[in-house]
């Protein structure tokens, strides 16, 4: 029988996500920091930073894949970390997920990627999850290609798949990470636009890793920057575009030199190139 999670108690403008002063491990290096983050019922939030900073990871301690080691991880008002493995399942059924790069399951059809988890989570008839399954690839623009396999798509078109499987169960919260990687700028508006459009249809909230800056400022209602497993600046596209913070700066302009150096500390190279004449 399936588990019914119930959301704890809150008001009607508390976030949907909540991190409060999470911190988190890999061992013994350290990935986050402190993280104090939220997202609002209805928001596309977008989290930004360097390569290795942490977003991905961000995202596997949302969705209950991973543990803080510390700090507080609450998703509709429940503390993931302290759910049973059953509730755990049931929050998940209710959140979507894009991989990067799509992550399409390569030896089944593009109509049976998409009916995957309605036939996995639901008892729907056959008839029910085939009327569903269409409606969400006309969604994004691919009805016609239910017959096809991955093989004979574009990476555009495998991420609109993706994307339509992402939403096949309604989710309240979907995410995405890198959703652009790799795309064309056409195939890249159009992912852009139907994340948008996707998540105030559903009247869902999403959480966007990427380092795609002018695409999100386009499309999302906020946005958080991490550098050194901490958030280092937040605010709206409109913050984001005038802010003179030294990192926001680099990081939307894309500079080579910085707050995040160019070269990765070491020793002078003359004292280096002194000891190989030497």
């Amino acid at each position: 029988m399936l588990s019914v999670i119930v959301p704890a108690p809150s008001a009607p403008d508390s976030p949907l996500v909540s991190l409060r002063d999470v911190r988190f491990a890999y061992g013994e290096r350290s990935v986050l920091r402190g993280i104090d983050l939220s997202v609002h019922r209805g928001q596309v939030v977008a989290i930004m930073g360097g390569s290795g900073c942490g977003k991905t990871t961000l995202l596997r301690l949302i969705s209950g894949q991973l543990k803080a080691s510390g700090g507080v991880v609450e998703v509709e008002g429940r503390d993931v970390a302290g759910l049973s493995r059953a509730d755990l399942y049931a929050l998940r059924r209710r959140m979507g997920m894009l991989f990067q790069f799509g992550a399409l399951f390569t030896d089944m059809s593009v109509f049976d990627n998409v009916a995957f988890p309605l036939r996995e989570h639901t008892r729907l008839p056959p008839g029910m999850i085939r009327d569903l399954v269409m409606m969400k690839l006309q969604a994004v623009g691919l009805r016609g290609a239910a017959g096809l396999v991955p093989a004979e798509l574009s990476g555009g078109m495998a991420r609109r798949v993706a994307l339509a499987r992402a939403v096949a169960l309604d989710p309240m919260l979907i995410l995405y990470d890198e959703p652009f990687a790799g795309l064309d700028p056409i195939s890249l508006g159009i992912i852009g636009q139907l994340i948008r459009r996707l998540n105030d249809a559903l009247g869902a909230s999403t959480v966007m890793v990427t380092h795609d800056v002018h695409e999100s400022l386009e499309i999302v209602d906020y946005i958080y920057f991490v550098s050194d497993g901490r958030i280092v600046a937040r605010g709206t596209p409109d913050e984001i575009r005038a802010s003179a913070d030294p990192f926001v700066h680099q990081f939307v302009h894309a500079e080579a030199d910085g707050p995040v150096p160019f070269h990765y500390p070491a020793e002078p190279i003359a004292s280096l190139l002194g000891e190989v004449r030497a």
